[in-house]
C-alpha cells in the first residue's frame, strides 16, 4: 500500500509539473546536506524544549524552544535556518502568530536515495531577516526569538511539515505523521547528509492565501 505521505508528495509534484506551468511552479535550490537545530546552533546549546509535538487534542504541531535562563532571557536571541532551502513565507501576521517564516527544503533519504521535501516554520519572531524567495543555507540567521509583542514569554515556535500545502492553514490536513514531523526526531535523524553540488527543483505555489498574504 502506498502511504498517504508519498501520495501527497506525488500529488504536489504532479500539480507543480503540469504541462505549460513547470517554470512558474518550481524553483531550483541546493539540496540539504543535513539539518541543525534552529537555536543554539548547531545543537541547541543553552536552550530546552518546553513543549513538543502533540497530534492529539490538545494539539501542538511543533516544538517550543526556550532559553535556559527562563522568562524573556532569550528575547532577541538568533534563530537559524535548519537546512539549505528557500523562503516560501515571511510575513508579520499579528494576531496569535506575529512574524512567521517558512522555509522549504529538499533532502535525500539515505536508505532509498529518494529526494523528499519538507517545510520548516519559525513562529513569533521578534525580527525577521529574510523575505519570500530568498535562498538560505543551513545556519543562516533568519530572525530573532520574540514574544509576539508581549503576548507570550519569549520562545521560538518551530514546526517541520511533510505536507507542502499546509502554509498557515494547519487544520486543513489530518493531524498525522504523514503530514507532520516530530521536529526534534527529524533533525536528529537527518543531522548529516551527503553533500551534493547540484540543485533540486522544489514545488512552489502550494499555499492558500492567508489574511491577504501569499507564499512563494
Amino acid at each position: 500500500m502506498i502511504s498517504l505521505r508519498k501520495t501527497g508528495i506525488a500529488l504536489v509534484l504532479m500539480l507543480a509539473l503540469s504541462a505549460g506551468s513547470a517554470a512558474a511552479k518550481t524553483v531550483r535550490i541546493p539540496i540539504a546536506d543535513g539539518f541543525d537545530f534552529p537555536v543554539g546552533k548547531p545543537d541547541a546549546a543553552g536552550y530546552y524544549k518546553a513543549r513538543g509535538l502533540r497530534l492529539r487534542s490538545p494539539t501542538h504541531f511543533g516544538d517550543d524552544w526556550n532559553g535556559r535562563g527562563g522568562g524573556n532571557t532569550d528575547l532577541g536571541d538568533p534563530v537559524y535556518s535548519v537546512a539549505n532551502g528557500i523562503v516560501v513565507w515571511a510575513y508579520d501576521l499579528r494576531g496569535g502568530w506575529g512574524r512567521v517564516a517558512i522555509i522549504r527544503h529538499a533532502y535525500r533519504e539515505p536508505k532509498t536515495g529518494q529526494v523528499r521535501y519538507c517545510d520548516s516554520l519559525y513562529g513569533h519572531l521578534r525580527d525577521m531577516n529574510v523575505k519570500v524567495g530568498q535562498e538560505v543555507k543551513r545556519g543562516d540567521q533568519i530572525g530573532t526569538i520574540g514574544s509576539n509583542r508581549g503576548m507570550y514569554a519569549a520562545h521560538l515556535h518551530f514546526e517541520i511539515r511533510h505536507n507542502l500545502s499546509i502554509g498557515m492553514h494547519r487544520n486543513s490536513v489530518a493531524s498525522t505523521f504523514d503530514n507532520w514531523a516530530d521536529p526534534t526526531a527529524f533533525i536528529n535523524k537527518y543531522r548529516r547528509l551527503n553533500r551534493e553540488w547540484g540543485k533540486q527543483a522544489v514545488p512552489t505555489g502550494t499555499f492558500k492565501e492567508y489574511k491577504g498574504f501569499r507564499g512563494l
